[in-house]
């Protein structure tokens, strides 16, 4: 089958496409990092790895998830961002 601008085979486009999908799942797995959130939720303060939506724990004060966000950040080599109740950023506490 002749190959030209308007028709292309099958094969071809699915390869294009497997391409596409390994080239855009590396490039997102670069750009991710471990850092960990102390974020108020819920009348209650909450640890959240960094572009995450969902929470990884859940505490009453912010003491400790300040600690757990230390633990998760000291394995995975990252930071912990402190923020207040308003949102705004606190502190950063580098385990690099």
């Amino acid at each position: 089958m002749p190959e030209n601008n308007t028709t292309r085979s099958w094969l071809t486009i699915v390869i294009e496409l497997v391409e596409v999908f390994f080239n855009s799942a590396r490039q997102g797995k670069r750009g991710r990092t471990w850092h960990q959130h102390v974020v108020p939720y819920k009348n209650a303060w909450a640890v959240r790895r960094e572009g995450n939506k969902r929470i990884t724990s859940k505490h009453k004060l912010q003491t400790t998830a300040i600690n757990k966000a230390k633990r998760l950040a000291r394995k995975y080599q990252a930071d912990v961002i402190i923020h207040r109740e308003d949102g705004t950023i606190r502190d950063r506490i580098g385990y690099d």
